[in-house]
């Protein structure tokens, strides 16, 4: 490759920091995998699955005050340990050390090692719903961990509107939520139109046989690459990676790169978003409750004017954004933890605990 070209791709890679998803994990103090099973679980649309798997990922101090971490679509707790999240949040003397704090990292249904599609039933697994994922988490942390109360709850992207749910249905069950990069409002408007684009070329390609392939549809992983682009990664940076050769190359290199996405497991992660709404019940909110986002965040535009309208609805509530640049990832750029960590820090340190 031309030496040009190749720097060229190489600020592509750094800029848009999505070159760095082979990255290694660290391993924090008592990391550990397990599952549990909820028998003949009932999804908000009367379809029932004998055994609901909800795995999780525990770390840090067993005794510590309990946080509750949550992904966005299409990760799972994995997603979450990565450098640039994991060793700002988790390291010692970090805003969420590990020494201090329990940490509980599960995988959404639909997702990771948790109960999905693909594990067998395709699309005849039931359809769930945003809500359907924060009633599992619930059961999760109150009835199999027994945990009555948490210091925090902190999501990204769908994490985030989980949060958000978390915050309106359970007011008494956290000091402090923190959703990122997201709105409470219903999904709506691009966010929602560029999904239903996305589920409706995957099942428009004759290779997807209704969800009953044998191989991963072949528009699949172009289609989930053309979304991703449009939708993340930050004007300023992704115009700053340089020429249209270095745009090319760096599209080729991600499609010629392992993929192990599955494109009905995919299908329904995007498609529970359908009703998300949390706006109802925001003056019910007890947190303390801090939204982080990126003032170029693509899904969730500034010029609708959402939190400036919102957040005085929220009795403790506040909102801090992220200023737009060259070094930052539009929608990515919250799971880059060093630019929001020193006001969850403080937080942490000022937010009174609940009396239960």
């Amino acid at each position: 490759m031309h030496l040009t070209l190749r720097r060229l791709l190489q600020t592509a890679f750094c800029v848009l920091g999505l070159a760095t998803f082979a990255q290694a994990e660290t391993t924090y103090p008592n990391q550990e995998e397990h599952e549990w099973v909820i028998p003949n679980y009932r999804f908000t649309s009367g379809e029932t699955l004998p055994e609901l798997r909800l795995h999780y990922t525990t770390l840090g101090n067993p005794d510590g005050e309990p946080v509750l971490i949550l992904h966005g679509t299409t990760g799972s707790a994995r997603s979450m340990l990565k450098k640039g999240f994991a060793d700002e949040l988790f390291s010692a003397g970090a805003p969420l050390d590990a020494a201090k704090y329990r940490i509980i990292l599960p995988d959404a249904i639909g997702t990771g090692k948790s109960s999905k599609p693909s594990d067998g039933l395709r699309m005849k697994f039931p359809r769930y719903t945003y809500d359907d994922m924060v009633d599992a988490q619930y059961r999760l942390i109150t009835e199999h961990l027994g945990i009555k109360h948490l210091r925090l709850v902190l999501g990204n992207s769908m994490g985030g509107m989980h949060t958000w749910l978390w915050a309106t249905r359970y007011p008494d069950m956290m000091d402090i939520a923190v959703p990122m990069a997201s709105y409470p409002t219903q999904m709506a408007g691009r966010n929602w139109m560029m999904r239903r684009l996305l589920v409706d070329t995957i099942k428009s390609d004759p290779s997807w046989q209704n969800g009953d392939y044998r191989e991963q549809p072949q528009n699949f992983r172009r289609t989930y690459l053309f979304f991703t682009t449009a939708t993340n990664g930050g004007e300023q940076a992704l115009y700053k990676a340089g020429s249209s050769a270095a745009g090319d190359a760096w599209l080729q290199e991600r499609l010629a790169a392992p993929f192990n996405g599955d494109a009905n497991d995919f299908i329904y992660q995007w498609e529970s978003s359908h009703d998300y709404n949390a706006s109802a019940h925001l003056e019910n909110i007890r947190a303390h409750l801090l939204a982080i986002n990126s003032a170029d965040d693509e899904r969730n535009p500034r010029v609708l004017g959402i939190m400036e309208r919102e957040i005085p609805r929220i009795p403790h509530g506040r909102e801090y954004l992220i200023p737009a640049s060259e070094n930052t990832r539009g929608h990515g750029t919250v799971m880059q933890a060093k630019h929001w960590k020193a006001e969850l820090q403080q937080l942490l340190q000022t937010a009174p605990k609940q009396q239960l």
